[in-house]
């Protein structure tokens, strides 16, 4: 295990100290140099932001070598599940914490970005923030333990998820399920089905992505 999250970085567009900071969290299996790959697509739009992609914090029980997740699918048990995001919730808190402070940021300048069981960390930890990042968009993912969300809610970050229609990992259903959830708990939602889409990010979702968080640090 990590015990502090580390990975590539990019640095603002436009040269000066950050202004914003966007932090990417990959998907069971994968590590941090896949999500920042993002980040020249939304530097023009987002100048001002450094762009932060950290490994997971548990070497992948499927893929050891190179591949990270934040917890473990062996057991697919929903408390289990439940049990494995709340570990690496105080692992990725901390983490976020200490960017922020690193930087000079506070929570209105931060934005969660996820990937499947990225989202899945995002949708836990966002609203579990005493300060609502200013924004938390989430592809091909779903809500873990939504109904322990409404007790333990303490900010309402505006979230975008954005999922494929032909998604054969985590099933399209999962974002109206997590809509439904957090919107029942006072959070303002989006959603953008993408047709015939599967496990994947496409220019449309990633263009409106980075509108979304424009509009938020905005």
């Amino acid at each position: 295990m990590q015990s502090t999250l580390d990975g590539p970085k990019v640095a603002p567009k436009s040269g000066a100290k950050p202004q914003q900071l966007v932090v990417f969290l990959h998907g069971y299996g994968s590590n941090g140099d896949d999500l920042i790959s993002l980040a020249p697509y939304w530097a023009d739009l987002l100048p001002d932001a450094e762009f932060v992609s950290p490994n997971a914090p548990f070497p992948c029980e499927m893929n050891p070598f190179g591949g990270y997740q934040w917890f473990g699918l062996e057991d697919r048990n929903p408390a289990t599940k439940l049990a494995g995001t709340r570990a690496a919730a105080s692992i990725l808190d901390a983490y976020l914490d200490e960017a922020l402070k690193s930087r000079g940021l506070d929570e209105s300048k931060l934005a969660l970005v996820g990937f499947s069981q990225g989202t899945m960390m995002s949708l836990h930890v966002g609203p579990r923030r005493a300060t609502a990042p200013a924004a938390i968009v989430g592809y091909s993912g779903a809500l873990i333990g939504a109904e322990a969300l409404a007790g333990e809610l303490k900010s309402k970050p505006p979230v975008l998820l954005v999922h494929g229609t032909a998604d054969p990992v985590v099933p399209f259903q999962a974002m109206a399920a997590a809509a439904q959830a957090l919107q029942a708990c006072g959070v303002t939602i989006e959603t953008l089905a993408r047709p015939g889409l599967p496990h994947s990010i496409d220019p449309e979702g990633l263009r409106r992505g980075g509108q979304f968080i424009h509009q938020n640090f905005s």
